[in-house]
């Protein structure tokens, strides 16, 4: 596909604005044509407005669209069909297109996958194929993930559970695994935050983090996923919000706007010459830097970014970068775009969106996992034990946060028919009670299924339900099994007086089914804890 731009349709190309799936028809009459005027380079896709990194502290409500894969694709199409040059269309999907949209084939999140062994790498080699297979039946061609962040702060409010971990090299070798997966199917991939947000505990989204590190330190830990992928010729960073004194000549500048972290730092010091794409331009840690609209495009350009990513100014920015930059500057953004859309064949051949999701073949996937990941944190009981405790009639069994008809407890049912107990929400549930009606039992099987991925208000465990799984430790032989976030394990109280603690990471199906054979058939765990964790 030949075509002539002129310089100022060149710029255009590096804008990549949001677009959202459950859109009306004016936004996307909008959009198409900001398309068409522009000559835009791709386009971000999220799920709706209610749910994009803007509207984190609003907490407006996120209505669910059965059709949001049918719609995105649809939308794919609409938008192509405007482009003068073919987009290229980007969307987050670390975990797998539902991350942004529902209906959709979900693969575990990154610390499940840091559970693995390296033997194992393999499965992380095909998480990132079929991510890649998804997202290419959608007509996407770029996902911005992995994160190549080692999380070495357990605070961290945004990174934890999307991290490989905080062993360096194995999240470097994780990265590179799942990087080659979608490679091999044809998809761009993308490694972020540089230069490195494991280490943070502010969310960019909605403030500036700052590292204090100095540049040794970071080429000791952080940057060392970043120097593997750059061995491997990733595709492309991203670029973080947070800011790093040491490296920007002592001031609190977000690395996104700093041309000695990426001119620098990654261009010249680390001899990077892919992609380079900003996180998001909407997010608060930047957004409201600059009144005059089109400034932060073009800082963000002049800064070394290639892509600016959910800028918002797009007439505003082409104009200030028209006006600020020279015509070479422009041609090496322009270049490296050009190359990426020719790597994934957009501009080959006629943009087709070809096959379907394979959901019997992600299923099959996350049980290959979950065999892998289970993690052992204590083990001082052998199931012949509880299996006599079963038939003594000594053992119940109590689920949190979920109906105790859950997968975990049907799979143990057929070896453990004991009384059943459930908290799925305080409201309808009494904890006091549940705590007397467990006090003849000398051992209790927990399945703590944690509410929410992040670490903010504790995970949403309510106060009572540390308090009854304090005192329940203190006074049973507790068997937990836990179907999230390790980061909670601290959290819990007495939780080192467990007679045996699981760490299986997520709730799926296939993991509490494991989970559940794990138990009666009393098998050896094979995953080791991603990050370092101190029992209380």
């Amino acid at each position: 596909m030949n075509f002539e731009l002129t310089l100022k349709q060149k710029i255009g190309q590096f804008f990549f604005p949001a677009v959202f799936i459950n859109d009306s028809e004016e936004n996307i009459l909008e959009t198409e044509a900001l398309i068409k005027e522009h000559t835009i380079g791709g386009l971000t896709f999220f799920h709706s407005r209610a749910s994009a990194a803007t509207n984190y502290e609003s907490k407006n409500k996120i209505v669910f669209n059965d059709d949001s894969y049918d719609r995105l694709k649809e939308l794919v199409n609409r938008y192509q069909k405007c482009a003068k040059v073919p987009l290229l269309i980007s969307i987050d999907a670390e975990w797998g297109l539902a991350m942004r949209v529902e209906k959709t084939p979900q693969y575990p999140y990154a610390i499940t996958l840091g559970a693995l062994p390296l033997s194992q790498k393999c499965l992380v080699y095909e998480v990132g194929k079929q991510i890649g297979l998804d997202l290419k039946s959608a007509g996407v061609h770029y996902n911005l993930a992995p994160l190549a962040d080692v999380n070495n702060n357990p605070n961290n409010p945004v990174i934890g559970y999307r991290s490989f971990g905080e062993d360096k090299e194995k999240v470097a070798i994780f990265a590179l695994e799942y990087l080659r997966g979608m490679s091999d199917v044809g998809v761009l991939g993308c490694l972020k935050h540089f230069p490195g947000h494991g280490n943070t505990n502010v969310d960019s989204h909605l403030g500036l983090p700052v590292l204090q590190e100095t540049l040794d330190d970071l080429m000791q830990n952080e940057l060392y996923p970043f120097i593997k992928g750059i061995e491997n010729d990733v595709d492309s960073i991203m670029i973080g919000h947070l800011a790093v004194p040491a490296l920007n000549a002592g001031k609190d500048t977000s690395a996104t706007l700093s041309k000695p972290i990426i001119e620098e730092l990654l261009r010249e010091k680390l001899g990077y010459n892919g992609l380079v794409i900003s996180d998001a331009l909407n997010m608060h840690s930047v957004s409201n830097l600059y009144d005059e609209k089109g400034r932060l495009e073009w800082e963000a350009f002049n800064a070394g970014n290639d892509v600016l990513c959910f800028a918002e100014n797009v007439s505003e920015g082409i104009q200030q970068i028209l006006k600020n930059a020279t015509p070479e500057r422009i041609d090496e953004s322009f270049n490296r775009i050009v190359r990426c859309k020719e790597k994934v064949g957009i501009l080959q051949s006629e943009i087709e969106n070809t096959g379907g999701l394979n959901f019997a073949k992600a299923s099959a996937l996350n049980t290959e996992i979950a065999k892998y990941c289970s993690t052992q944190v204590i083990d001082t009981v052998d199931f012949k034990t509880i299996q006599k405790a079963n038939a003594d009639q000594k053992l119940a069994k109590l689920s949190l946060y979920k109906s105790a008809e859950n997968d975990f407890f049907t799979t143990i049912n057929s070896e453990l028919n004991s009384p059943e107990f459930e908290i799925s929400a305080l409201d309808t549930a009494d904890v006091e009670t549940i705590g007397n009606d467990l006090k003849p039992f000398e051992y209790v099987i927990i399945s703590l299924f944690v509410p929410k991925a992040k670490p903010a208000n504790n995970f949403e465990i309510d106060v009572q339900i540390f308090d009854l799984l304090s005192k329940l430790l203190l006074t049973k032989k507790c068997i937990i099994y836990v179907f999230g976030n390790p980061y909670v394990l601290p959290l819990i109280p007495n939780l080192n007086k467990a007679a045996r603690l699981i760490q299986v990471y997520q709730d799926f199906s296939e993991f509490q089914i494991n989970a559940g054979q794990q138990l009666i058939t009393n098998a050896a765990c094979s995953g080791t804890l991603p990050v370092k964790i101190v029992l209380l």
